[in-house]
């Protein structure tokens, strides 16, 4: 079965006091779950105003 890379952009809009990381590895974690995949992980992260 052939390997394919997915990359996705996600924005989101989160309460000050949630910290991103968790949303991102919450993210990572439901995609993991949901779709079965190998691996699911956060390559970048930039806040914007």
């Amino acid at each position: 079965m052939p390997r394919t890379d997915v990359y996705i952009k996600i924005e989101l809009d989160i309460d000050e006091k949630e910290k991103p990381e968790r949303v991102a590895n919450e993210i990572c974690r439901l995609i993991r779950k949901v779709y079965g995949v190998r691996s699911a992980e956060v390559s970048s992260m930039v806040e914007r105003e």
